[in-house]
């Protein structure tokens, strides 16, 4: 990057680091849960065309998208083209960040801060990446050369995405990739906390499993089928499994029960109860056996218990799939991550953690299109009411995200 560049993204972080902040204490009081990111939407796009974008769309799915092209192209687009219409036949690198949050409050969402640091549900996963990606923004915006230079290799997509957190199953990002996917070759997802470098994704499997019985009176019907011993002697048999370690590449595997329920009242053997259960790996290899062992444990229980309750039945229903790299150039991948790590290294002066993760980035991975996942905050806590970030690394987040959109 020459001086020039540089200079002026270290004048634009150090002089819009309030307002910065004052953006970043408004969105991370908007509640926003999988699904519902609504008012979020609303009030980025509006942010967004105060700040001259010119093409700004909510879609379907409630993604914030904004199309940034080389300024002489711009001028000649058609407000009432399509999104795919804009981009269609030209090199697409998008810039991505989620609006969700793993909570599911409706009201206003609490916030506190000091002198150091900034507290609120979903203040670093993902509202601080969230900003530092529409401050980016708002730079290349206002200034033309600078959004001349982003461009000169293609046009620019700028998403605030919906359903990363929990259920959401990646929905945003997917329908995304369904309308424009065929044109992008480069997409940066900013969540989690420096100095993360992801291009490792893990791919997950979530399923809901249902055990039916007849039930009845605890004493009278003593001995009949009980739907809660049924689901835990199934949890029992799944801990039993030995998740695969790939000795390879050193991909673990992890699983867990995130929540049981079931049953009434104290003295009815319950008729109905249900598990929730997922396993996780960044080796493809490993989730297939993962869901072998998983699918044999099933059928197990499935037939044990039709022997023994003629109204005995196990289901599984699928909550989602969070999808695992495949078909990705490897040289091309490589290249893209040596050039952020070197970026989040010029910025941070500390090494980049590289370790797998599973974000957005999946879906792009998953259809063979290098991805990178890179934090732009520094925090704590995330996915709790406690969560925290330190209000000074916005000003390193902002510089790797610019750098990232700038530099050769």
């Amino acid at each position: 990057m020459d001086l020039f560049v540089a200079n002026a993204i270290r004048r634009y972080v150090r002089d819009s680091y309030a307002e910065e902040l004052e953006l970043l204490r408004t969105l991370a009081r908007i509640p926003a849960p999988s699904h519902h990111e609504e008012r979020r939407a609303s009030f980025i796009a509006g942010w967004l065309h105060a700040h001259g974008a010119r093409y700004v769309r909510i879609d379907d799915e409630k993604n914030v998208i904004c199309l940034l092209a080389n300024p002489r192209a711009e001028r000649k687009a058609s407000d009432a083209q399509t999104l795919a219409e804009h981009v269609k036949n030209r090199t697409l690198t998008m810039y991505a960040a989620h609006m969700d949050v793993v909570f599911a409050d409706e009201d206003e969402l609490p916030l506190r801060e000091d002198d150091e640091r900034m507290y609120a549900p979903g203040v670093g996963d993902d509202t601080a990446n969230l900003v530092n990606l529409l401050m980016a923004t708002k730079f290349l915006l206002q200034n033309p050369l600078a959004r001349e230079r982003a461009t000169r290799k293609g046009n620019i997509l700028i998403v605030a995405n919906t359903c990363e957190e929990g259920l959401g199953n990646l929905a945003g990002t997917r329908d995304l990739f369904g309308e424009v996917g065929e044109w992008v070759d480069r997409y940066f997802s900013f969540d989690l906390y420096l100095p993360q470098c992801i291009s490792v994704c893990v791919a997950s499997e979530r399923y809901q499993i249902d055990v039916e019985c007849t039930g009845g009176h605890s004493y009278h019907d003593y001995g009949n089928a009980n739907a809660i011993e049924e689901v835990c002697s199934i949890i029992e048999d799944l801990y039993r499994i030995n998740p695969p370690i790939d000795v390879m590449d050193g991909a673990h595997t992890t699983m867990n029960v995130g929540r049981i329920e079931g049953g009434t009242t104290i003295n009815s053997i319950p008729s109905h109860a249900m598990a929730k259960f997922e396993f996780r790996s960044s080796s493809t290899e490993n989730i297939e056996v993962m869901r072998s062992f998983f699918n044999a444990v099933v059928e197990r229980h499935r037939r044990e218990l039709a022997e023994k309750d003629e109204a005995g039945k196990v289901t599984v229903t699928t909550l989602g799939i969070r999808p695992s790299a495949q078909g990705v150039d490897a040289d091309a991948l490589r290249r893209m991550t040596e050039r952020s790590a070197r970026i989040v290294r010029h910025v941070t002066k500390e090494d980049p953690d590289l370790r797998p993760a599973s974000t957005d980035a999946n879906i792009p991975l998953s259809l063979g299109v290098p991805a990178n996942t890179i934090g732009t905050v520094r925090g704590a806590k995330l996915h709790t009411r406690g969560e925290w970030i330190e209000k000074r690394s916005l000003r390193q987040g902002l510089e790797v995200v610019l750098r990232l959109m700038l530099d050769d």
